[in-house]
């Protein structure tokens, strides 16, 4: 025991509030650096560790493999472990989240994504990204990907954060909240919050398919039970009779409760357990938004139906009118590659927006019906997404037994007039379609019409020579119909029709992309199908900015008295549709219709002889003398293309120091800036009593967020006395000080080794430590203490070098502690931010009731 421990218990007067009782009291509050976990604590947390892993165990039927179980043991360990070391080392609640969740990203990576991790399990900036993005976006992804869940490369992070979360709440619970209370049922049960929870995920975001459900279910209700019956209160004051009695009731009601569960977990929950197609699980009641760029463009799989089933019946229409076509998928979007719909993200409601709809389907906002049609549509050959329908659907009805079910597939976006089914259109199917047909005008009724004012997805890489053709056939005219029409016919009228078949008089290659549109113009002549035609008339038309959109579909004949008729691969077409304002979309069909291209019938020129003349020597040296070798220099150019690219060492480094730097400087700054701004507050603003106590407010706070126990309802020299007492034990095991110089001359008020009355002590003169109980000596808490309350209490003005005095005696005597205090805690101390809200009214009652006792 140090001698300013021993001169503490003996040193005060009987009778004073900071006599001998309370310097004892103080001595003992003294306490080691890291404070003992609850030995209760312990059960609880090896309990609320087994119920969250059976609740983890359910997540089985979406992983498939034990991958998951490794994640949610890691998850158990960091949370567990986050929350003890933050109780031992008396951090607060907001300090221990944060170091909880440091120890989340940097511990995460060798359970969760061990191939991501650097040397095996440093993280990663793509596992540290991962962590972030499975804890956000892991739950929506596990209930619409298909089991076994192997992508995105985050997923086990789900069962890591969800074990992670609830180990850290229910250790904080257990350790924090419980153990100052009476342990009654209802208390207990709130620790169980987390694993039910734990538990009800495994179910909901699991499959049909149960992982050993009565075992995990009947286990998990015997430990739960078990565990709240024994953790309860027990009785005070009962001799050993009476505890001998209870421990017996005790087992017997124990193992009662275990064969109660037991028998109606086994025989009850078997008799009343759902069919596995009846059980409840959130991915068979939410479907996921259909992302049409998962499948193909329809355009590129036309020369599919041209060849492959150009003979094959694909679907029979019922009640298709003469010229009436089929329409299939309408596409806005072009790539330099391919037309096809545009990404659900890059405009609102566009055409790659489909929404789940019902048996009436939403009005489409541009159109003008003249006249409705009804269709039913038998499919015999066609597999597809696209569901074929004519004009734009107002209702669909499925007539087969389970068209329930095809409704809740049906997928439609009104723009485009486009519906999909999410599982595919298949042999068999068979639907009827009502929809309103676009009316039909003539020229001379679009002539001072202007295109409408729709968003369309931006076209890239049109070629060149197609912007030119347009801007040649569309020449000297005024209206957008005029152009367009010329634009098409021109297209018609100059171009031939192959499809590349063998029967065709000239080959015609497949595709729309920039390099072959470029090749259909750029050839002796124009040679294509639909498909080319659409696809070049289309960006014609986006080039001179009308909106225009490929829609690809078929057009059958049929025949004036048929009441159906079977469509084939030879009936596909493409056509462009351009929307006029307050009309709607106005079809074109740029194909030409003639097949047999004109050869080339220009005569050779006949060869005439001419004499022999007898040429000079070549002289072989005479051009290269007129020729100078320059050397062009072409480093800096090549510099210049070259992009800076980060080496990977360096992304490395950022993603193993940066990332943990910025969670752990982000708050370190929010909260330093916050102090000085205390600090600066109190001792600066006010009079001089006031900017006096805000030295005592400013070390009390100093030394709670270092860790040490600030007494309430007492004056502040028992504070004084507790903390001089928490200071001296705890220097007690530090290294001996080195010669620590007072930073001011002066004098204080600090109480006598045997009476406890103030007396002067000097402190001009450098102090040389020589051991601990000196050095505390010198830098005792009493005599701030003792300042603060004369110049609060004295009833005169402070001046400002008293009050400047009293702030070098407090911030020395704070350095002291936090010299004392090790890294680890000066460390944690910068983290929290104590307020004095908490004790201050303490304080005011103490100083007042000193006040009395000195009067």
């Amino acid at each position: 025991m140090s001698r300013f421990t021993r001169t503490a218990r003996t040193s005060a007067e009987p009778g004073r509030a900071d006599g001998p009782a309370a310097d004892t009291t103080a001595a003992t509050t003294a306490r080691p650096a890291l404070r003992r976990f609850p030995r209760t604590g312990w059960t609880d947390v090896a309990v609320l560790s087994l119920l969250s892993l059976l609740g983890v165990l359910g997540l089985e039927t979406s992983f498939g493999d034990y991958n998951f179980l490794v994640a949610g043991l890691g998850g158990l360990l960091v949370g567990t472990g986050a929350a003890v070391l933050g109780y031992m080392l008396r951090l607060g609640v907001v300090t221990n989240v944060l170091a909880a969740i440091l120890l989340y990203f940097l511990l995460g990576t060798p359970f969760t994504m061990p191939g991501e991790a650097l040397i095996g399990v440093l993280p990663s900036i793509a596992s540290t990204a991962g962590l972030a993005l499975g804890a956000v976006f892991g739950w929506a992804d596990i209930v619409t990907l298909g089991t076994p869940v192997e992508a995105p490369y985050y997923m086990p992070v789900l069962p890591y954060f969800a074990a992670w979360l609830v180990a850290l709440v229910g250790t904080m619970l257990a350790s924090r909240w419980l153990p100052g209370r009476r342990r009654t049922a209802w208390r207990t049960g709130i620790l169980l919050i987390g694993p039910v929870l734990l538990y009800l995920t495994g179910i909901l975001m699991g499959t049909d398919k149960t992982y050993f459900a009565g075992l995990r279910g009947v286990a998990f209700a015997v430990v739960a039970i078990v565990w709240v019956g024994w953790r309860r209160t027990s009785v005070q004051g009962a001799d050993a009779a009476g505890r001998s009695r209870l421990l017996r009731r005790k087992l017997l009601g124990t193992a009662t409760v275990m064969l109660g569960a037991i028998l109606i977990g086994a025989l009850v929950g078997g008799v009343l357990a759902p069919n596995p197609k009846d059980r409840f699980v959130l991915r068979e009641e939410i479907q996921p938004p259909f992302d049409p760029l998962e499948f193909s463009s329809p355009l590129s799989g036309f020369r599919q139906y041209t060849k492959t089933l150009a003979d094959t019946p694909l679907f029979t229409v019922t009640g298709l009118q003469p010229d009436e076509v089929v329409r299939l998928a309408s596409m806005d979007a072009y790539d330099g590659k391919l037309w096809n719909v545009a990404a659900a993200e890059s405009v609102a409601n566009g055409s790659g927006s489909f929404r789940l709809v019902g048996r009436t389907i939403p009005e489409p906002p541009l159109v003008t019906s003249a006249q409705n049609s009804t269709v039913t549509v038998d499919v015999v050959g066609y597999e597809d997404v696209w569901l074929p329908g004519v004009g734009y659907p107002s209702t669909v009805d499925f007539d087969d037994a389970d068209s329930q079910a095809e409704s809740e597939n049906l997928r439609y976006n009104a723009d485009s007039g486009t519906s999909v089914l999410t599982n595919g259109v298949h042999p068999g199917y068979e639907y009827t379609m009502s929809a309103m047909l676009q009316q039909t005008y003539r020229d001379e009724d679009l002539a001072d019409v202007p295109v409408a004012d729709v968003t369309l997805p931006s076209v890239q890489n049109i070629p060149d020579v197609v912007v030119a053709k347009a801007i040649e056939y569309s020449g000297g005219t005024d209206t957008p119909i005029d152009s367009l029409r010329a634009i098409e016919q021109a297209l018609k009228t100059k171009g031939f029709l192959s499809h590349g078949l063998a029967s065709d008089g000239i080959p015609s290659r497949a595709g729309h992309g920039a390099d072959r549109l470029n090749e259909l113009f750029t050839r002796t002549q124009m040679v294509g199908d639909e498909e080319q035609y659409a696809a070049a008339m289309a960006l014609m038309a986006r080039s001179l900015n009308y909106p225009a959109r490929v829609v690809m579909g078929f057009a059958p004949e049929v025949p004036e008295d048929a009441t159906s008729v079977e469509v084939t691969g030879t009936d596909v077409t493409a056509w462009v549709e351009v929307a006029f304002d307050g009309i709607g979309w106005v079809a074109f069909y740029p194909t030409p219709e003639q097949t047999d291209v004109p050869q080339d019938q220009t005569p050779k020129p006949k060869t005439v002889p001419q004499p022999q003349v007898r040429q000079p020597p070549r002289m072989d040296n005479e051009a290269d003398d007129l020729l100078t070798a320059v050397e062009i220099d072409d480093t800096k150019n090549e510099s210049k293309d070259k992009d800076f690219v980060l080496p990977g060492w360096a992304w490395a480094i950022i993603g193993v120091v940066g990332i943990p730097l910025l969670v752990l400087g982000v708050p370190l700054l929010i909260v330093a800036a916050l102090k000085a701004r205390r600090r600066r507050r109190r001792r600066t603003l006010g009079t001089g009593d006031r900017r006096a106590a805000g030295a005592w407010s400013e070390l009390t706070d100093g030394f709670a967020e270092l860790g040490f126990d600030v007494p309430r309802d007492s004056t502040r020299r028992q504070v004084a006395l507790s903390l001089d007492a928490q200071l001296a034990a705890q220097l007690a095991g530090q290294p001996e000080p080195k010669k620590p110089r007072s930073r001011v001359a002066g004098t204080e008020t600090a109480p006598g080794p045997d009476t406890g009355a103030p007396e002067s002590v000097e402190l001009a003169p450098p102090i040389e430590v020589v051991d601990t109980a000196a050095f505390v000596a010198a830098h005792r808490l009493v005599p701030v203490a003792d300042a603060v309350d004369s110049a609060v209490f004295g009833g005169t003005d402070v001046d400002d070098e008293v009050v400047e005095n009293t702030w070098i005696q407090a911030e020395e005597s704070l350095a002291t502690a936090k010299t004392s205090a090790g890294r680890l805690r000066r460390l944690f101390s910068r983290f929290r931010l104590r307020s004095k809200r908490d004790w201050n009214q303490v304080n005011v009652r103490g100083s007042r009731a000193a006040a009395r006792g000195r009067g």
